[in-house]
């Protein structure tokens, strides 16, 4: 095992990212290939791709892995595993042969808000029973809008599936097969393991249309010849099952045990976390993901994030604003950082929109309490989680662009009052090619523990602890007063 390789490959929004790592961990190679990113129509809320200009870009990320692996002196048997993540709720329809019935529709287009409501009232049984609702962005509100909208594309159709699965097809030939992350959203129940009867019996959607499930990091298959020869990976690889990239940049992040909680921060604030047991938000506000060694994977996403400094402040001015945030603590500015309109969590309110209560006086003033509020909402985040049920254990991990400023790491760790650990390369590929190492190990905990090395830690300094817990609590109350949903 010592000299094989273990691949990730990551296809995102806008581009494909694949890595290969030893059996420490270590970077052996890396690359990344854009492609077109374009949005049917901005007005429609639609927004669909070509999932070929996937594959291209992603049979060029693999072929420049293998290369410079073989410059590192790897020979090419030694690119022996291989798993794939993406986006999720992306939907792909496909021919018995593999070619695409039609563009993708991404995980981000609204189009199906209506469908959406209709699979929720299909599915009362199913929501009590696993905790979570469906909403525009998921897969089976998708699905159904095209059974009722394009419903030749369905009936043509040999398989449907998700982003993740449409590659793992161009890789090995088989086209029939998903991971338990990927259909969280296209309404898999996840407790029983089976299509649940509202599919197809209420909602009309083919089962035998429908993919088999395996858990993430099983064996798919091996690789094709003609992609291994194309690629320059071994033609003895094996293909691992994936999982959505939010799940994968959670296992990069080296959160593996029960208690365990990673915080990531790019353009929006994810939290996810392994639990014993299922989590259930009568609000809906959160949905669990199933761990492959049997645990559960909370998770939810709020709409503030990163997204407010990138709308707010000059991505230039942002190393000048950091070495001032010092000298802007203690300040009574209160902020709601949504760049756009909606929330989803901690809260759920499609017409919320962000507030600023107090007087900035000066730029770098109005940047540190952005940095504060998104830092109050990751606290709210895990003291709702906490609530529904949820051990939350020793340090928090954090991923996601935002790890990026030291000073916003230290204050968030002195908001949360607890360490924060940042691991090298906490993102999607690397969760992909943990899941692809896996097996070797015994365990995904095993692959994650040998793997994953942490570069940073912050411990929470104790002396603004009762200048935050105040601020929260008036960021609280000020929230309950803007947002009838945050008295909940």
């Amino acid at each position: 095992m010592s000299k094989n390789l273990f691949l990730g490959l990551d296809v995102g929004t806008q581009g494909a990212r694949a890595i290969a790592c030893d059996a420490s961990g270590g970077v052996v190679a890396e690359s990344s290939v854009p492609f077109p990113h374009r949005r049917t129509s901005r007005k429609a809320k639609r927004h669909e791709q070509n999932p070929q200009d996937w594959w291209e870009a992603a049979v060029k990320c693999l072929h420049t892995l293998a290369r410079q692996a073989e410059a590192a002196g790897y020979p090419r048997d030694a690119l022996a595993r291989l798993a794939v993540t993406s986006t999720s709720g992306t939907v792909v329809l496909t021919y018995g042969s593999g070619r695409v019935v039609r563009p993708a529709i991404m995980y981000n287009d609204a189009r199906a808000a209506a469908e959406a409501e209709r699979v929720n009232a299909a599915a009362e049984v199913f929501i009590e029973k696993l905790g979570y609702r469906f909403s525009a962005s998921f897969a089976l509100p998708k699905i159904l809008w095209l059974a009722e909208h394009e419903p030749k594309s369905i009936k043509a159709a040999a398989r449907i599936g998700h982003a993740a699965d449409f590659l793992v097809g161009r890789l090995t030939g088989r086209y029939d097969v998903s991971d338990t992350s990927n259909v969280l959203k296209t309404g898999y129940d996840l407790v029983d393991r089976r299509w649940p009867a509202f599919v197809s019996e209420t909602l009309g959607i083919p089962l035998g249309k429908l993919p088999g499930i395996l858990s993430p990091g099983e064996t798919v298959g091996r690789i094709a010849t003609r992609v291994a020869d194309r690629t320059g990976i071994s033609r003895l690889a094996l293909v691992s099952a994936g999982a959505t990239d939010g799940t994968a940049a959670f296992l990069a992040s080296g959160a593996c045990r029960v208690g365990q909680w990673c915080s990531t921060i790019g353009t929006t604030l994810v939290l996810r976390g392994v639990s014993r047991t299922l989590l259930r938000d009568p609000l809906g506000r959160i949905y669990c993901h199933a761990h492959p060694e049997g645990h559960w994977l909370p998770g939810a996403a709020s709409n503030v994030g990163g997204e407010c400094l990138e709308a707010r402040f000059k991505r230039s001015e942002l190393p000048a604003l950091d070495a001032q945030v010092g000298r802007h603590i203690p300040n009574k500015l209160l902020v709601y950082p949504l760049a756009r309109r909606g929330e989803r969590f901690p809260f759920v309110d499609p017409e919320a929109e962000g507030f600023v209560r107090g007087r900035a006086t000066g730029r770098a003033r109005l940047y540190a309490a952005h940095l504060e509020a998104v830092a109050f909402v990751e606290r709210w985040g895990l003291e709702i989680m906490a609530g529904l049920g949820a051990g939350i254990h020793g340090p928090i991990f954090a991923s996601g662009g935002a790890t990026a400023s030291d000073v916003w790491l230290q204050l968030r760790s002195d908001v949360l009052g607890r360490p924060i650990r940042v691991a090298a390369n906490a993102h999607s590929a690397k969760g992909a090619a943990l899941l692809a190492a896996a097996s070797s190990f015994g365990s995904l905990s095993a692959a994650i523990d040998r793997m994953v090395h942490f570069e940073k830690t912050f411990e929470p300094h104790t002396l603004l602890r009762d200048y935050f817990d105040e601020k929260y609590a008036r960021f609280r109350k000020a929230c309950a007063r803007a947002f009838p949903a945050a008295r909940a």
